[in-house]
């Protein structure tokens, strides 16, 4: 039974993978394990009917297996190490939430029109706590040696700050911050991340009405 996985298409360019972190986070799971599927890319702003049935609250990622339809990256991903437990990506209990405030503080900083805000100071923050983990640590992953499902999370969510903040802030993670540069680095060229990775002028078209609506 083949795998199917509904992502999201790029803004403005449905035939082209777009720019969702969790689409790609769950994409990058089904490479690592070398599992073979069939990917149906969604145009989220003119999602069609058989999709909607399927998702019912139109979001992305959805994957079939065994027949059924499950939706959210985090339950997805749980499914498919359950199943395909080789080779192992879970994430040792201790290091599952590295870097978990990223995103969410990379997106108030994108967004932000206030430079007093404290929106960039949290931002790095959380990337020095990054800097500190993986310099204490041996790497070049955060959990060691093998990349883990909490890299396979973080990865997108690093390219779209990498990407956004350069475009829209012309800022970018400080040098001062060497381990998380080559920790950066050392993502992007996994062969599963070259593979589903959306092109950078899609993360642009993608955040763009966010950050000016």
């Amino acid at each position: 039974m083949a795998l199917e996985i509904c992502v999201k298409a790029a803004v403005g360019a449905p035939d082209h993978l777009g720019d969702c972190p969790f689409s790609q986070r769950s994409l990058l799971t089904l490479e690592e394990k070398n599992l073979t599927y069939k990917i149906h890319l969604i145009n989220l702003s003119d999602k069609p009917q058989w999709f909607l049935d399927i998702s019912p609250q139109g979001k992305v990622p959805v994957l079939k297996i065994d027949d059924k339809w499950v939706t959210d990256s985090d339950v997805i991903v749980g499914i498919l190490e359950e199943k395909y437990p080789d080779p192992p990506l879970k994430t040792p209990p201790e290091f599952a939430s590295v870097g978990s405030n990223i995103f969410g503080t990379f997106g108030t900083f994108l967004k932000s029109k206030d430079s007093n805000d404290g929106s960039e100071q949290a931002l790095l923050h959380e990337l020095e706590a990054l800097e500190n983990h993986l310099k204490s640590h041996d790497g070049p992953f955060i959990a060691g040696e093998r990349v883990s499902a909490v890299d396979l999370s973080l990865a997108p969510k690093l390219y779209h700050l990498e990407v956004a903040l350069g475009h829209f802030k012309s800022w970018s993670v400080p040098a001062s911050l060497p381990h998380v540069h080559n920790y950066m680095k050392d993502l992007f060229s996994l062969d599963s991340f070259k593979k589903t990775k959306t092109e950078e002028k899609y993360v642009i078209s993608g955040w763009a009405p966010k950050v000016n609506p």
